[in-house]
């Protein structure tokens, strides 16, 4: 059985005038411990998908699956890590990363634990008590993916996360997700409109469409190199990556 399964997923919104097709039969399955990655033209329901899988938002028709439980709302077995890294400014770093765990009612010395684990894992052990407004933002969103990977998600649903990062920083945190995901063995679903990025972190790639968004291909990730900055060069990963770009320069025309 699949850890995440989407089935012929339809959204149509109404503007008020008529009715307007954001998502058109999508359907895929993510096994445990994958990483995918969803790339597209701006607008093709991507954000759109990834609130259907959250619970966020509803499909006009349907469903998404988490290990065979259908998804009708919100649920601590997917996470979800946006651009905006929303922590609370007037908790530590510590404090942000025990929240969920704390209104779980898990007890005290089993949070702290668990938070430093992850606190440790993002690489900020030495920040455990500082305030987000001394934080990068690079920094903001270690603590975002510690905070959200502490309340041990099923899923962890990511919507372009490192977007408003500078290239060094992006770079940076895209060899730390890796890491951390393998170490995890997170089961990964990944928004980004950046392939190199996609084809960094992803086990798969998912390429839609211009809306309706609608599945074009779904292309697995195999390099024989390490996924690091110096794979960027390399024939292998430019191969997959002019495959994706023919995909959507064709989308353009």
């Amino acid at each position: 059985m699949p850890k995440l399964k989407v089935s012929n997923i339809y959204k149509i919104f109404n503007d008020g005038k008529s009715n307007v097709t954001a998502l058109e039969d999508v359907s895929f399955e993510i096994e445990k411990g994958e990483f995918v990655v969803i790339v597209g033209p701006s607008g093709c329901g991507k954000t759109t998908l990834l609130n259907i899988v959250g619970g966020l938002d509803t499909a006009s028709s349907g469903t998404v699956e988490v290990d065979g439980r259908q998804v009708t709302k919100p649920g601590g077995d997917r996470g979800m890590v946006f651009q905006s890294y929303s922590l609370f400014p007037w908790l530590s770093v510590l404090k942000n990363v025990e929240f969920g765990m704390k209104m779980r009612h898990i007890p005290k010395e089993q949070r702290l634990e668990t938070a430093r684990k992850y606190i440790g894992l993002v690489g900020l052990g030495e920040f455990e008590n500082a305030m987000p407004d001394t934080l990068s933002g690079g920094m903001k969103q270690r603590v975002a993916i510690a905070r959200t990977l502490a309340n041990s998600p099923e899923v962890l649903l990511m919507d372009e996360p490192f977007g408003a990062l500078d290239a060094q920083t992006r770079i940076v945190m895209q060899e730390l997700l890796a890491d951390v995901a393998r170490t995890t063995e997170s089961t990964v679903l990944f928004i980004t409109h950046d392939i190199d990025e996609a084809i960094l972190l992803g086990s798969r790639i998912i390429v839609m469409s211009n809306r309706p968004g609608k599945i074009l291909d779904i292309i697995p990730v195999e390099l024989s190199i390490s996924r690091n900055r110096s794979a960027l060069t390399n024939e292998e990963f430019l191969a997959i990556k002019r495959r994706i770009m023919d995909l959507l320069w064709k989308e353009t025309l």
